[in-house]
Order: C-alpha cells, then structure tokens, then sequence
C-alpha cells in the first residue's frame, strides 16, 4: 500500500498527490512515469512523475479528473492508501545542452514538465516555457515554472489569461520570426501534443513528445499501448514514452484512444451514481468529470478559427 501525504486541488479536476514510494523516488529520472491501481477492481493507469524526494522517500503526481479511476483517485484523501503502484517505469528522457528548448504543456502535462524543465536548466539550456489553458483558473504552479524558466509565456486561444493562441500558434509564430531552436519538448493531450509537433514540423526542430496511452502491465508484454513510430510498431511503457512527434502515427494513435469511449462514460455514470457522496464531500467544485467531455473538440475548433 502507498500512503497519501498531501493532497491539493490545483484547478478544477486537476489535483496533485504526494505519495509515499522510497524505492521509486530514489530511481526516477525525468519524464518517466508510474502505473496507479486504486483498488481491487481499479484498472491500471499510467501518470508521469512530476517530482520526487529522496530523503522523504515521495514522488509527485497531477492528474485530470475525467474517468471512473481518477474519480476514485480523486476522492483520496492525505493519510489513505493507494493499493498498487508501479516505476518508475519508461525510459528517462534524454538531457542534454542543447541549446535554447521550448518546453510546451498544458493541463496535467505541467505536472510531468517540471522535472524536465529543472533538469535542462540544470544542463545548460536556454529554457522557454509555455503553458496554454483555457482560462486563468487551468493555469496553475505558475510561479514555480517562472522561477525554473528563462522565459515563461501563459497562452489561451482568446488571449484571455495572457497570449492569444494556443502552444501551437506560439511555436508557429516563434520559428516563423526566424528565431533558434534546438528542441521542442511538449507534455499534456494527444491533440495539444499532435498540433505542435506540426507546428514545428517545416522548420525541423525536432520535437519530443511524450505518451502514455492505455496500459496494462507496462513491460511490454500486453501490447496494449502499441504505437506506431516512423511506419514502426513501438509500445509506450517500454520504447517511450518520449517519441518523436513528427514521426507519431497521430491517426492511428487518436483512434484508439477513443475505442472505449462508450465503455469509459458508462463506467463513469454507473460510478458517480453509487459514490456521489464521495464526489460532494471531497471538492464538489474540483471534482466535475463532465467539464472535461469534449474538451478536445472545443479546443480543436479554436484552433481552426484563430
């Protein structure tokens, strides 16, 4: 079992949790990740390390409240018990100096971008952040970033909480004034990750991205978070997850992460029907997984008309 030792809400359906994990703390390396079961009948689920402490023996996490499992999650208060959790699994994404780097996220993607971004600074790196959302209240550990960053930009497609736009017009439009970049990193959605891997395609920064799709037993073994790499089949939890973006299958990818988007909502509804009260007496107001419905859709239609 792994003990909660701190919980905070972030922003609405984004909450980070320290967790009890000696062992993993004292391995992990930047943009690997950890596999969460909850429970007995919990699936399991990938999320990246977003710190860890050796002498305390913890490791960080945020994730967004949207299915069945990170509801429960969600409903975990500090002193309780997660029942499974396996890592640091993947492989450490590479540092080097390369020069100047965007460092590109949004949504629960911040969490795992914080390490990333201390370790390139560490390297000698010329770091650029930027961090979308759709309002002020989605941006959050912004004063963290600033003080890791050489340059901190907050973007939202109306321009509402800082530059119009999304990550993916910024890289457009940095690149486009012929400004140097040496690499692009970029944590949060499949679709935020696909647009600024195509953003910075025709200039040929290389750009990294990271996924974790669905999972099972995260060795490899199950074939579950197959994805195709350069016309290559890899799996995330061993081959990744850090990819080349301009060389990720993004079709491919999007469709099968939507192939039990029927299953997931049912399970979701059957849930929240029989644990409402656990919803309520946690943080109503942080714990709404209909707000993240869609999401993608509304974002994508932004983009198109900006």
């Amino acid at each position: 079992m792994y003990q909660i030792v701190e919980k905070e809400v972030l922003v609405p359906n984004i909450i980070y949790l320290k967790i009890k994990a000696p062992k993993v703390a004292k391995a992990a390396r930047p943009g690997q990740f950890v596999i969460i079961r909850v429970d007995e009948t919990g699936e399991r689920i990938p999320m990246g390390l977003a710190g860890w402490d050796v002498e305390e023996g913890t490791i960080d996490i945020v994730f967004y409240v949207l299915g069945t499992s990170t509801m429960k999650l969600g409903t975990l208060r500090e002193g309780d018990s997660i029942m499974n959790l396996a890592g640091p699994l993947g492989k450490p994404t590479e540092i080097d100096n390369f020069g100047t780097v965007i460092c590109a996220c949004g949504c629960f993607g911040i969490g795992p971008s914080m390490p990333l971004i201390k370790a390139l600074k560490e390297a000698g790196n010329y770091v650029i952040t930027i961090v979308e959302g759709r309002s002020r209240e989605f941006i959050f550990w912004e004063e963290k970033l600033r003080a890791e960053s050489d340059e901190l930009h907050i973007l939202a497609g109306s321009g509402g909480c800082g530059e119009e736009g999304w990550t993916n017009d910024f890289v457009s439009r940095y690149l486009e004034g012929g400004k140097k970049v040496d690499r692009i990193f970029a944590h949060g959605c499949p679709f935020m990750m696909m647009e600024t891997s195509k953003a910075s395609e025709p200039y040929g920064v290389k750009t990294i991205v990271s996924l974790t799709p669905l999972m099972v037993d995260g060795t490899g073994m199950c074939g579950a978070c197959r994805v195709e790499v350069g016309g290559v089949t890899k799996f995330a939890c061993v081959d990744g997850p850090d990819f080349d973006g301009h060389e990720v299958n993004w079709d491919t990818l999007t469709l099968r992460l939507r192939q039990f988007i029927p299953e997931e909502d049912r399970s979701a509804m059957l849930w929240e029907r029989d644990n409402w009260h656990r919803l309520v007496e946690t943080a109503p107001q942080a714990l709404n997984p209909t707000l993240g419905r869609g999401e993608g859709k509304e974002k994508k239609k932004a983009v198109s008309s900006s």
